[in-house]
């Protein structure tokens, strides 16, 4: 299983210098991607714009979005963007979509929110169709978006509910769960995604990507409680199961990433609970072959 490693964007946590070193040292291992989170009101950087600048200065890494709000985003720019980061960058993006939450996001961007499923459903068969050079249904004709030779981006569809599986089936590479979860309920979404995979007639099999939090060093119960009380403040029943699951020392850390390997999944995303390169460094030796 490969372990990816989150990139801090926010700038109160250092700006430019403290991300682009951040996204240099990780891009020596050994992470195979550098992962940022997606949302419209936060006080971080926005997040293709984040890996675009990551992919300057990394030649390695795989930089990965988990997960871009699809619905909140106008479809034909985000099927350019992402297709330039991923020519631009070697073809090195692992592009992560989801429905989103949260609906001050939606509020934001003059959006709708109660039909975003139904939106993203449309949004999906059109990347597709953009990435791969064709207009769309709706007499948008092609619009040239360069893919270079690393062809288009991996596209990964994330979520929790019952229609995810049909969507990664139908248009994804495969199935992203970047906040984790309860091992049972996410073993019992991969069984679904899994099926309907096989019932597409797709062959191979579709990428599990999955995601924890994690604390290390001097604190680290103290910092993920503050962390995820202010991330998750407004549902604190999921503020009290992702600290449930929460790792803090290097036995648990190494504990989660067995554990997932063990339920089959390919690649764990580690999200450090503060941008310190101490964190991402502690990891690195656990991790390291």
């Amino acid at each position: 299983m490969d372990i990816a490693i989150g990139l801090p964007a926010r700038p109160l946590d250092g700006g430019r210098d403290h991300v682009l070193s951040w996204a240099a040292s990780a891009d020596v291992g050994p992470f195979s991607s550098l992962v940022i989170g997606d949302r419209v009101i936060a006080p971080a950087h926005e997040a293709l714009t984040a890996l675009a600048a990551a992919a300057g200065v990394t030649r390695r890494i795989r930089l990965m979005a988990s997960l871009v709000v699809g619905p909140t985003r106008e479809t034909t720019l985000l099927a350019r963007q992402s297709a330039t980061i991923q020519a631009l960058s070697g073809g090195r993006l692992s592009l992560g979509l989801g429905v989103g939450i949260r609906e001050e996001d939606f509020s934001a961007t003059r959006t709708t929110f109660h039909d975003r499923g139904r939106r993203f459903e449309t949004q999906l068969a059109q990347i597709r169709l953009l990435w791969a050079g064709e207009g769309l249904d709706d007499g948008t004709p092609p619009t040239g978006i360069p893919l270079g030779d690393g062809g288009a981006p991996e596209l990964l569809i994330g979520g929790y509910v019952d229609a995810v599986a049909g969507r990664v089936a139908r248009w994804g590479d495969g199935f992203m769960a970047p906040g984790g979860g309860e091992p049972a309920r996410m073993a019992a979404v991969w069984r679904n995604v899994a099926d309907a995979w096989a019932d597409a007639g797709r062959s191979g099999a579709p990428r599990w990507v999955a995601g924890t939090y994690f604390a290390l060093g001097p604190d680290a119960a103290a910092q993920a409680r503050r962390y995820i009380e202010a991330y998750y403040g407004y549902d604190p029943v999921v503020a009290a199961r992702r600290l449930r699951d929460l790792p803090t020392t290097p036995r648990q850390v190494l504990d989660a990433i067995r554990r997932h390997a063990d339920d089959g999944v390919d690649e764990l995303i580690m999200r450090p609970v503060i941008a310190d390169p101490a964190m991402r460094d502690r990891l690195a030796d656990l991790v390291a072959p």
